[in-house]
């Protein structure tokens, strides 16, 4: 199946479109003395109920992780720990960085276990981390291929320690496994996989560091999860390692730069362009907001409002996805941003997702939130199947129903020889509720509309927030707020960038109608005024015993056309309706839609199919095949559908 685009009456032809288109802070952990202004309502502390965010992660917390485990059984990533601990015999099997993607497993089923006690899958973690310990030498490197045979290693790896850190991944492996660690312990309250954490971080607080070893890693994340042990320990060497490492980057004295691929090209604060690999790009920024967070650093805030910036308003598709070239799996040049090559990992997509939402509790601002979500809903929901045992690498804008580039195809792979994304997927999702709400002192933020219900603390008192909607397909929301005293608190309900006539922050993208849609607000049954201040909705008020508010955000569906400078959109539309991009299949359709013109000023019908893909919503029009004078039906659903029911010529043509 393939998502395409309609070209315009002008004979503009166009791709449907796809339709066009963690920082999860963990309970039980040691708050340093300075943080983000805004804090995240944390994960463990939202309750997800029925709608369509739970479906996900149900499958997600029964298939996904189950299934990902034994892929890596399958495999040999597990194996490789049991066989550098000297517990199984025979070589090393797979990908010098596989054991980054167990480790990422273990985050996301930790997650899932915090909130859904499972004896099971515990004893299995225990037995999982009992391999890992003993991969573990006896100073505290962790890194099975050279601890299983070191004169066997891969090319790539090196002779010696450290001696390739631009590709040989030593340091990105363990900065997912101190993510795995804190969220294991946070998670069972066992020190097994944390100790083997602690072990390799100091490790490397010992190796690196001015006067010492002075290298970065090639590919970034060892930051993230070095302030996650910072925040778990309260020992300020973790965080000054993390400090290290960004201020290292770029700089010429100690090591040879990697250059623009790695982001090591000039030091962080004289950056402004999103370059390189962009799945390294988005966690070294990610990392770099944690530290400016924890640290004050505004220069690095000043870099990072530029190199985003350019990433959004220059580098960054109608989806959200980021990362236009195959050949590198990085930003292109401004305003490149094919649809058939477009390689948009899934892992770039969750790296941003993880910056955008640093930069907002950085910042407050409503555009980085408009970016998450849209990248949300299509760039990253797409990476995986319906069923939750499928999943796309690259998520490509229009596909020839045979094959794109490189790992991407026109069907979701049940696993990949890198399979980095799958097990990325993995911890994304149950960290999701941590998204939802966030809190600065009196101000209580709703960033995301997702049937929920959280608990949290406003001026001594509590503040509870019950929140349904059959959101993504109709804009009610209702939210029933309640608290025991009387509490004065400024609710910050965020108005998405669809319903402020806004694709995306920047000029890259526009509606072709600009008219904004009228916002409806009720509390207590009464209209209300509605109050828009920088994106968000505000209700200042003292709150007392049970307030039920509801939000009516209209959904028409809209046409959206590129920046002129996007060639390969040129005479092209999009659709889209609320925070969906749409595509075309020809499942749906007749062959050679993709040539079809369309009229856009019709006015295209929207409905709700219950039995279609678990069910989803459907645009029709009309569209006009090239020699026919009268116009035939197409069909369009969710971008982030597509590919989910089979493949072959006739339905991608």
């Amino acid at each position: 199946m393939r998502p395409i685009c309609l070209k315009n009456k002008q004979s503009v032809l166009s791709l449907i479109l796809i339709v066009w288109l963690s920082i999860v802070f963990e309970g039980c952990i040691q708050a340093p003395v300075r943080e983000y202004p805004i804090r995240p309502v944390p994960f463990t502390q939202v309750q997800v109920h029925p709608g369509f965010w739970f479906h996900r992660l149900e499958t997600n917390r029964k298939v996904t992780i189950p299934y990902n485990f034994l892929k890596c059984e399958e495999t040999g990533r597990i194996s490789n720990f049991a066989k550098a601990g000297r517990l199984e015999e025979g070589d090393f099997e797979g990908i010098y960085f596989n054991d980054s993607d167990v480790f990422k497993v273990i985050e996301g089923a930790s997650y899932s276990l915090h909130v859904h006690p499972d004896e099971q899958l515990e004893a299995y973690l225990d037995d999982l981390i009992s391999k890992i310990a003993a991969a573990q030498e006896a100073d505290g490197y962790h890194y099975s291929i050279r601890t299983i045979n070191p004169d066997k290693v891969q090319g790539n790896c090196g002779k010696e320690r450290w001696s390739a850190l631009n590709h040989s991944h030593e340091l990105y492996n363990v900065g997912h496994l101190y993510e795995a660690a804190v969220a294991h312990f946070n998670a069972t309250g066992k020190r097994t996989l944390l100790d083997v954490a602690l072990k390799n971080a100091d490790l490397i607080c010992e190796v690196f560091g001015p006067g010492k070893h002075m290298g970065v890693p090639g590919h970034q994340e060892i930051e993230i999860g070095l302030v996650k042990l910072y925040r778990t320990t309260g020992q300020a060497k973790y965080l000054e390692m993390a400090r290290f490492f960004i201020d290292q980057r770029g700089n010429e004295q100690g090591h040879a730069l990697y250059g623009e691929y790695c982001q090591d090209h000039r030091p962080l604060v004289l950056q402004d362009k999103a370059v390189g690999h962009s799945v390294r790009a988005g966690y070294f920024y990610a990392g770099a907001a944690d530290v400016a967070a924890l640290t004050g650093e505004g220069q690095y805030v000043e870099a990072l409002e530029k190199i985003w910036e350019d990433m959004v308003y220059t580098k960054t598709y109608l989806t959200g996805g980021i990362g236009a070239e195959p050949r590198y799996e990085g930003f292109g040049p401004s305003y490149e941003l094919p649809n058939a090559t477009a390689y948009t990992e899934t892992c770039a997509a969750i790296a941003s997702m993880l910056w955008n939402y640093r930069m907002f509790l950085l910042s407050g601002e409503v555009k980085y939130m408009d970016v998450f979500e849209r990248t949300l809903y299509n760039g990253f929901l797409a990476g995986i199947s319906l069923e939750g045992d499928e999943f796309f690498y690259s998520n490509p804008l229009e596909a020839n129903g045979v094959q794109t580039f490189n790992q991407g195809a026109c069907t979701r792979s049940p696993w990949f020889g890198c399979s980095c994304c799958p097990v990325n997927i993995v911890r994304l999702l149950p960290s999701l509720p941590g998204y939802i709400y966030s809190q600065n002192q009196n101000e209580v933020y709703v960033n995301l509309f997702v049937n929920s219900t959280t608990q949290l603390e406003v001026d001594n008192n509590d503040f509870r927030i019950l929140q349904q909607s059959a959101y993504p397909w109709e804009g009610k929301i209702h939210m029933d707020i309640g608290t025991d005293k009387g509490t004065r608190a400024k609710l910050k309900i965020r108005i998405p960038g669809w319903s402020r006539n806004q694709v995306l922050p920047g000029e890259l993208y526009h509606y072709l109608s600009d008219q904004e849609e009228p916002i409806s607000l009720f509390v207590n049954g009464e209209m209300q005024p509605v109050k828009i201040e920088e994106g968000y909705l505000i209700i200042d008020r003292k709150w007392k015993g049970n307030t039920t508010v509801i939000l009516e955000l209209k959904m028409p569906v809209r046409f959206v056309k590129s920046n002129p400078n996007i060639e390969a959109n040129r005479g092209r539309v999009a659709l889209e309706r609320g925070p969906l991009v749409f595509c075309a299949e020809e499942i749906d359709n007749f062959k050679g839609i993709l040539e079809a013109g369309i009229n856009t000023h019709q006015k295209l019908h929207y409905a709700f199919d219950p039995d279609l893909l678990n069910g989803i919503g459907v645009l029709e029009g009309k569209v006009q095949r090239n020699g026919e004078e009268k116009p035939s039906p197409f069909k369009a659903i969710p971008y982030y559908a597509w590919s989910n029911r089979g493949v072959g010529r006739w339905l991608c043509g």
